[in-house]
């Protein structure tokens, strides 16, 4: 009742105001000299809240008694139909609610929610007044339902009121009982991670597997709502790991939508399937890339999850990582050796997909990945398999100190020397494929573009020709010479050979 406490915006007339402030302080001496004065006990604020409403919400007795004396409106309701009775079991105050049935409350009342005596009792979890209800009123209905469909059995469930629950069982209770979205007390519990609840729910007996109208079960709505605890609650009580629902999602894609590692984990060790496609076709490791979980992505890399599934629209999640621009995902992927030659709907590659999209680490990365597994298929003997692992290799920018020096020089050498057209030329020289070349004349900075393009174009030769142990100066004089540069390749490599701490030959990146 707090958010609606008398102020000067409510409506009410400054004596109006201060019965309803003496009644909520249970100011009782102050509250006489109000009626006195002939001020009206039933005025409304603006939510139509009276005197009678702040008294009985806050327990207090006297107020209660001398509002009711003096001709206070028992079932008065305020804008959410609230009424004195509904206030006092809501907020568990017994004796009110006896003073109020005594005075001729009407005990078959709801709010505008459809909230009876039971349900607000059971959901503030106030056994004695749930006990009250039960033995001391006549004709109470122990599972009527509320406007969502929803028991007292439900609520004291979904708000973890266990010993309300306990007491609503042993008063004999449907335990089964759905709400109107098909939701048990089971599903109820385990959507709000409440783990006590949800064990004594579970060693009553409630079908693990029942399910609600989109077909989740109470495992599928724990994992939603993130809850590890109610997970691994549920499986070591035998719910089905691979369950899914009407969209054929399982339990491990609630995980990847919420980015929730302890709950894929737990999934995962319970033989959760992680290849499982939904009505999109997206699989967990889909969802988790667009979704931009980083960590779930490797861990969904580790448990052996297909890298180069399509969804319905042929897009593997390199193709989503490309359009989204999720750098970090894009290097897990790159690193586990992802397929790049694999085509969406479209037609487009994930290269293609990065380029369209101007996301233009993303297309210098996966030209990078592209020319590093091509020389590990042309050159077997000379594999690595712990770059094959992904952890010596990396395919975003180069920021290390100790190459520094020489990107300088490619820098000096792309913006000043190479000419138009003859970056394409050393590129095609060093093996890049035409599709290479298109991805990074797409990204258009003006008429000097050329410029630019022709700089990613030699960080991305200078990531391979290091990966390969190679000598860099070496290479780069050859490669010049080749496109008839010999006058730029000499004074190039006097550049390099000048430059104080430049790498002769560099270690893999």
């Amino acid at each position: 009742m707090e958010e609606h406490l008398p102020g000067e915006t409510d409506g009410l007339l400054p004596l109006e105001r201060q019965l309803h402030e003496a009644a909520r302080r249970n100011n009782v001496g102050r509250m006489k000299e109000l009626i006195r004065s002939r001020v009206n006990v039933r005025a409304r604020n603006h939510v139509d809240r009276v005197a009678l409403h702040w008294a009985a919400g806050a327990g207090h007795e006297q107020a209660v008694r001398l509002l009711l004396e003096h001709e206070a409106a028992v079932d008065d309701e305020d804008a959410f139909g609230m009424n004195a009775l509904l206030l006092s079991a809501w907020f568990g105050h017994l004796q009110i609610l006896q003073i109020l049935v005594n005075s001729g409350a009407k005990i078959h009342c709801e709010n505008k929610d459809g909230l009876t005596l039971l349900h607000c009792a059971a959901q503030k979890g106030h056994v004695p007044v749930l006990a009250f209800i039960m033995e001391d009123l006549e004709d109470v209905a122990l599972d009527h339902a509320d406007k969502l469909g929803r028991t007292a059995f439900h609520l004291a469930a979904a708000h973890g009121q266990l010993e309300a629950l306990d007491f609503l069982v042993g008063s004999g209770c449907d335990h089964s009982v759905k709400d109107k979205d098909g939701n048990t007390a089971l599903h109820l519990a385990a959507a709000r991670g409440r783990l006590a609840v949800l064990q004594q729910l579970v060693d009553i007996g409630l079908d693990l597997e029942e399910r609600n109208a989109e077909g989740l079960t109470a495992l599928h709505a724990a994992a939603e709502g993130t809850h590890p605890d109610c997970v691994r609650l549920l499986l070591a009580a035998g719910s089905s790991v691979n369950a899914l629902t009407q969209k054929e999602q399982s339990c491990l894609h609630f995980a990847a939508l919420s980015g929730s590692e302890d709950v894929a984990r737990a999934l995962i060790h319970s033989g959760g399937c992680t290849n499982v496609a939904d009505h999109q076709g997206a699989s967990p490791m889909h969802l988790a890339v667009k979704h931009n979980f980083p960590t779930l992505v490797q861990l969904l890399i580790d448990a052996g999850s297909d890298l180069d599934a399509t969804d319905n629209r042929q897009q593997t999640p390199l193709h989503l990582a490309a359009e989204h621009a999720r750098q970090d995902i894009a290097e897990m992927l790159l690193a586990a050796g992802v397929n790049l030659h694999l085509r969406d709907k479209q037609g487009k590659t994930a290269l293609a997909v990065a380029a369209r999209s101007n996301h233009i680490s993303l297309v210098d990365m996966i030209i990078k990945a592209d020319r590093f597994y091509q020389r590990e298929k042309d050159h077997p003997s000379l594999r690595d398999p712990g770059d094959l692992a992904g952890k010596s290799v990396t395919f975003k920018q180069d920021h290390r100190q100790e190459t520094q020096p020489l990107r300088a020089v490619l820098w000096r050498l792309a913006s000043r020397y190479l000419r138009p057209l003859e970056w394409k030329k050393l590129a095609y020289c060093w093996g890049f494929s035409e599709a290479h070349v298109h991805a990074i004349e797409q990204q258009w900075t003006g008429t000097k573009s050329y410029q630019e393009h022709g700089h990613r174009m030699l960080l991305i030769w200078l990531h391979g020709v290091t990966a390969a142990g190679e000598n860099p100066s070496k290479v780069l004089f050859e490669g010049l010479v080749a496109i008839g540069r010999r006058d730029l390749a000499e004074s190039t490599r006097r550049k390099i050979n000048a430059g104080p701490g430049t790498p002769r030959r560099c270690t893999a990146m």
